[in-house]
């Protein structure tokens, strides 16, 4: 049995569980390999934006959510805070399904006392609040960027080069994405200030990242489970690190894969596939003998 992962606290966004871009399977594999006390989910958890025009909902989805219902059972503090693609969800604020508890936002203390604002991020996102048309066609687009890229880095692989993201590397390089990037960090920094919070962990833009300037608001992005696969862990001294889960989980799967392989029987072989190959080399060999037999003729 896999060892677990132990953490205090995991927080994940941006799952986006009926979408053919999540990986789901991953996902799955990385929740079945840690143990924590809390778990977030910070949003676009399902996406309902693609569930309402095409219907994709394959097994390894329902893996996800039957794994978190019962992490929830077995004791973990499972909060779910909804995004803008799961905005339906904010309807059940309040509520628990399964031991889940959905709240518009979320409030956690770490265990060396700093007290973390938790948002999905989208009412910061000025295009999600004031140009949902500009927003939906931004998504298609990303989702579109997706493929292409998993295309490339599958082209990538077979040549034995490493991962590259197409979409974070547009991200470092279009001005106006750097721009819109600052900007929705900085509004969420001045939102966690305004509210007298330590830091800010939120989702959103699909981006993992870490600041903590010293005497400053601290500010966690989560990252994504569409391309980079991350999560923001927090340890039991309270220190927070962002992890690679698709590293985490890679061995796993190779190790899963190792063991399918070997227990798999092996194929038979249909007799006359082998006896028809024998019966002609037998039919040219007794041809040639008959030709070397032949009498000269007189």
């Amino acid at each position: 049995m896999t060892p677990k992962h132990q953490y205090r606290s995991v927080f994940i966004s941006d799952l986006h569980l009926g979408s053919r871009s999540c990986r789901a399977r991953e996902l799955t594999v990385f929740l079945k390999s840690i143990r924590c006390e809390h778990l977030y989910l910070v949003g676009d958890v399902i996406d309902m934006w693609r569930l309402k025009n095409r219907w994709f909902w394959p097994p390894d989805h329902n893996d996800v959510t039957r794994r978190i219902l019962k992490m929830a059972k077995r004791g973990t503090s499972v909060v779910y805070v909804p995004g803008n693609h799961d905005e339906h969800a904010r309807q059940f604020v309040g509520l628990c399904f399964g031991d889940v508890s959905v709240r518009s936002h979320a409030h956690h203390t770490t265990a060396d006392g700093r007290n973390l604002y938790i948002t999905h991020g989208d009412e910061f996102d000025m295009i999600v609040k004031h140009a949902r048309l500009l927003s939906v066609m931004g998504g298609m687009a990303y989702d579109w960027l997706v493929v292409v890229n998993r295309a490339y880095n599958w082209l990538r692989a077979r040549l034995g080069l490493n991962y590259w993201s197409l979409s974070q590397f547009l991200k470092l390089k279009v001005k106006s994405a750097c721009t819109f990037v600052a900007k929705f960090e900085e509004t969420l920094l001045e939102e966690a200030r305004r509210k007298g919070f330590d830091g800010v962990v939120c989702g959103h833009i699909h981006k993992p990242e870490i600041r903590e300037p010293h005497s400053e608001i601290a500010y966690y992005n989560c990252g994504d489970w569409v391309e980079s696969g991350t999560a923001l862990v927090e340890h039991h001294d309270g220190t927070l690190e962002i992890i690679d889960g698709f590293a985490l989980v890679a061995p796993i799967l190779e190790a899963k894969a190792s063991r399918a392989h070997q227990d798999q029987p092996p194929q038979p072989v249909h007799a006359l596939a082998t006896t028809l190959p024998l019966l002609d080399e037998l039919d040219w060999e007794s041809e040639q003998t008959e030709t070397l037999a032949e009498p000269a003729l007189a």
